[in-house]
């Protein structure tokens, strides 16, 4: 009997908390008000830098980088075909950290299948998908860095899109 007491207490608190956000979810919607979790996070703008030139490239090799300081190693890399947020003639060229977003481990670059490998928990990342993880314990993809390739063919980094391992805020 007592048993089903608390049973019954736990759907009356579970009723009671969905009517609460069905309230809360219709406040919303009459007043147009968004939610701060409906607000996309905002690109994380770092000082530009200089990384490479467009001839320093070459397919699936990737380039050694820091951005957007000496605590931040990252990779350049031209793909050889069009991806998402890819700059240049080709739109195949991009960047990412490579402190994995789990634990911070620095990852390292597969070739054969364009991902970036954490050797901590075997975290896997899609170098193809805008740095996805497609394997392993991190909860958020690999931030990329926002590129832009000047009338020259050099690659300036602008920014970031999530923030990097370690560091408590989006500011150098």
């Amino acid at each position: 009997m007592k048993c089903n007491r608390l049973v019954d207490v736990g759907r009356r608190q579970f009723l009671r908390g969905s009517a609460m956000a069905t309230a809360g979810a219709a406040v919303v919607a009459a007043t147009g008000a968004p939610s701060k979790a409906a607000v996309p996070p905002a690109q994380l703008d770092y000082p530009s830098t200089r990384l490479a030139n467009i001839a320093d490239l070459k397919v699936n090799e990737p380039v050694d980088i820091e951005y957007p300081d000496a605590d931040s190693p990252g990779i350049l890399i031209k793909l050889g075909q069009a991806v998402e947020g890819g700059v240049g003639p080709d739109r195949d060229i991009v960047a990412y950290s490579v402190l994995c977003p789990h634990r911070g481990w620095q990852m390292s670059y597969n070739a054969d299948d364009r991902t970036l490998n954490c050797p901590g928990h075997f975290s896997r990342f899609d170098v193809e998908a805008g740095g996805q993880e497609v394997w392993g314990h991190a909860t958020q993809n690999v931030p990329q860095f926002t590129l832009r390739v000047d009338d020259k063919g050099d690659i300036h980094a602008e920014g970031c899109s999530d923030l990097i391992f370690g560091r408590p805020s989006n500011v150098l």
